[in-house]
């Protein structure tokens, strides 16, 4: 079977293709950083004292970390659309969508990171003079931003590998980029290949990358 594929056809498609990577790559850029920042507020609000702010955080998170991804894309890009009277559109669907989603997932690896950083460094962070908010960003965020970095970028591949699923409602992604070009040359086979090897290298070497990390924390401590 192998010598019946066209790697021709594959370069001749390569522009269609980049413009699909480039906007799984602005994605998974735009989803990873949004959702570490939601995330991280989330994290704090899971961990306050007031209940009320601690309840609807962990209602948020618990309800979108049981729902497939792929169901709230459908349900963001169909609903919203009749909720505000316009369309949203596939790519902002996509972003929007990933962006909270992906922000439930990051909220708790958030509240891991905080709960790991000794008590001891909050009750002396007060004792320097700094209220609790100061103290979360100057002493507590940065240690546990750090001690979570590698759990951060593995959910950052997971992120990655997720794009394809925008796939769904018709956004132009690498996968879709993919299948378009696939119809267009009558080769499928060889686009849908082509991909997975692109997936596979950048999943590979950021796992690479997320071992080093692993490696390098767990000799800093």
């Amino acid at each position: 079977m192998l010598e019946t594929l066209d790697p021709a056809v594959v370069a001749a498609a390569l522009p269609f293709l980049w413009t699909g990577f480039l906007f799984s790559l602005k994605l998974t850029l735009v989803a990873a950083a949004g959702g570490i920042v939601f995330g991280t507020l989330l994290a704090l609000a899971r961990l306050s004292s007031n209940a009320l702010l601690r309840n609807a955080a962990a209602a948020y998170v618990n309800t979108l970390r049981a729902i497939p991804l792929v169901m709230v894309i459908l349900w963001f890009f169909l609903v919203i659309p009749l909720i505000i009277g316009k369309p949203v559109g596939a790519e902002n669907s996509a972003l929007i969508t990933f962006t909270l989603f992906e922000a439930a997932y990051f909220a708790e690896i958030m509240r891991a990171g905080i709960q790991s950083v000794p008590r001891g460094q909050l009750a002396a962070a007060h004792a320097l003079g700094l209220d609790r908010l100061q103290a979360m960003r100057h002493v507590v965020l940065p240690q546990a931003f750090r001690n979570m970095l590698p759990v951060l970028l593995t959910q950052t591949i997971i992120l990655f590998q997720d794009t394809s699923l925008v796939h769904a409602i018709g956004a132009r992604d690498l996968l879709k980029a993919a299948e378009i070009s696939g119809k267009n040359f009558n080769r499928p086979v060889e686009m849908i290949l082509f991909v997975a090897l692109i997936y596979f290298g950048v999943c590979f070497t950021l796992s690479r990358v997320v071992r080093r990390l692993q490696a390098h924390t767990a000799v800093a401590r």
